[in-house]
């Protein structure tokens, strides 16, 4: 996503690390869901809000040539990289565009809770849903567990959840739903959808959490200080911290919820 309201800008040049960082972390764990949820070759799928390559290249692997992966968002120059026959990449504004057609399988992964119409953009998704096809919905709730380290016993973890609690306040600020991920199991049911199901996955001292830290820190250094969050000196060290590697950094869960279209 590339909006003014949004506070990682995918134009910023710590992006590319940080979206990298997420595929590392929550791509197994994705992966994993849409196997089971049955991917065939000859599938159409939707990748909404694709962000970066990663997933678009992996379905497109699974739907084979006879298949087709369309992947959207509103800032299109990180799909770009997955191009491949099977593959369209495409500027599209789930929030506020009728869906573009009718899939297999409809995905998205931390996109809803950033988007200001998401009950539309929800909706959107549900109708694009083939009779027998599948939606796939993994969003974060960092309201269920907002800290960055959950064992603090140090000054240096203590100034890491004070950092990511402010973070968590500047989402919100920007209209960020935090707690967003525990209501998707009731909203694909209150949608019709059948088979419903759900699960959480926490990322605890993930390899790539440094990384990701390190890129989101960069990235909302600015908003953090001009906000009385944090001080340059307090970011500074705790940039010291984090590379130290004496931190257990934790994600927020994402929660992944699917669901059928009957028919």
């Amino acid at each position: 996503m590339a909006d003014e309201a949004y506070l990682l800008d995918n134009q910023d040049p710590d992006a590319g690390t940080r979206l990298g960082a997420l595929s590392d972390i929550f791509d197994p764990w994705t992966f994993d869901h849409l196997d089971r949820l049955g991917i065939e070759p000859g599938w159409r799928a939707w990748e909404v809000g694709a962000g970066g390559s990663s997933v678009v290249r992996w379905l497109a692997d699974r739907v084979g040539a006879d298949g087709h992966v369309l992947a959207t968002d509103i800032d299109v120059s990180w799909a770009k990289a997955a191009a491949a026959p099977t593959i369209e990449v495409r500027r599209h504004d789930v929030g506020l565009e009728p869906p573009p057609g009718t899939f297999d399988l409809v995905h998205a992964r931390l996109v809803l809770v950033h988007v200001p119409e998401r009950d539309a953009a929800l909706r959107s998704m549900v109708a694009a849903v083939a009779p027998g096809g599948w939606l796939l919905v993994e969003d974060a709730d960092p309201a269920l567990q907002p800290l960055s380290c959950l064992d603090p016993t140090t000054d240096a973890e203590e100034l890491a959840n004070r950092i990511r609690m402010g973070f968590r306040a500047l989402l919100a600020e920007r209209g960020v739903d935090l707690a967003y991920g525990r209501t998707l199991a009731r909203r694909l049911r209150d949608a019709g959808l059948v088979d419903v199901g759900a699960e959480a996955f926490i990322a605890l001292r993930h390899p790539a959490s440094t990384s990701l830290e390190l890129a989101t820190i960069r990235m909302i250094r600015d908003q953090l200080v001009d906000h009385s969050i944090a001080t340059d000196t307090d970011i500074d060290r705790h940039i010291a911290n984090v590379v130290s590697g004496r931190l257990d950094l934790a994600q927020p869960p994402l929660v992944s919820a699917w669901g059928r279209r009957p028919g």
